[in-house]
């Protein structure tokens, strides 16, 4: 277990420094958005100017589906979505996504809507003028955690916690290289084969992979990819989050 603690590396610049979102030195501006009674979308206009930065935000549940569509009239300013808790980490990122996100919300919590101008259009304080329409439709999912099946006798868990083993293992997140950041995990181990891994990425997003035999999910409507050589599972989840887990975390050893 000692390969899997390790100080966790910065969060990698994802694409080009010419492409980079342009954050502002002075803070970012937040608004919340609320949808009208009875409804479930929001429009709203507003403009951004250089390094202007605005949080929209809003709350909703695990299993509904969020759309954003967004209008510009500055082809270098886009907008992200982050996750509760995360102030840098998104799960959309406009700069290489495009200008539509439609997709289901992997926990309940704050969600923020961030616009915002690249740098190359920033630095020479352009303007723009944009529309914003949000949706969150559907209903709440609870997913339950299928039963595992008891722990190999022995493998005792962590103290105050219900883990039976916690560290680090390699991640990424975006375009960013394989293995080029740490996140934080803390594992349930069921019967062999069988665990809940719960993956924290800097910047507050947790995610939760449960192992069944040869089968990997996660939140609901969370895509995941898994593939498995030697000793090493590889995840992909949403086309954006990357995971390397030893099998040793599943299975302890």
């Amino acid at each position: 277990m000692n390969i899997l603690r390790r100080i966790i590396s910065p969060l990698a610049i994802v694409g080009l420094l010419a492409a980079a979102p342009a954050w502002a030195a002075d803070g970012i501006v937040t608004k919340p958005l609320q949808f009208a009674k009875g409804t479930s979308s929001a429009t709203v206009k507003g403009s951004i100017k250089g390094y202007q930065i605005i949080d929209y935000k809003l709350r909703a549940k695990a299993g509904q589906t969020m759309t954003v569509a967004f209008q510009t009239s500055n082809l270098s300013s886009y907008f992200n979505v982050l996750p509760p808790g995360s102030n840098d980490v998104a799960i959309f990122v406009g700069s290489t996504s495009g200008n539509d996100f439609s997709g289901a919300l992997p926990s309940d919590g704050e969600y923020k809507i961030r616009v915002y101008m690249m740098r190359n259009a920033a630095r020479r304080n352009e303007t723009a003028k944009f529309t914003l329409k949000v949706g969150v439709t559907g209903s709440a999912t609870a997913t339950a955690a299928p039963a595992l099946g008891a722990a190999p006798p022995g493998d005792a868990k962590v103290k105050g916690t219900p883990y039976h083993a916690k560290g680090q293992l390699d991640c990424s997140m975006g375009n960013a290289p394989a293995g080029s950041q740490q996140c934080d995990f803390g594992v349930i181990r069921g019967k062999p084969g069988n665990a809940e891994l719960h993956v924290r990425p800097a910047g507050g997003l947790e995610r939760v992979l449960t192992f069944t035999g040869d089968t990997v999910r996660s939140d609901a409507g969370s895509k995941v990819k898994a593939s498995k050589s030697a000793d090493m599972w590889s995840i992909e989840v949403n086309d954006y989050e990357h995971y390397l887990i030893p099998e040793a975390v599943i299975n302890g050893g």
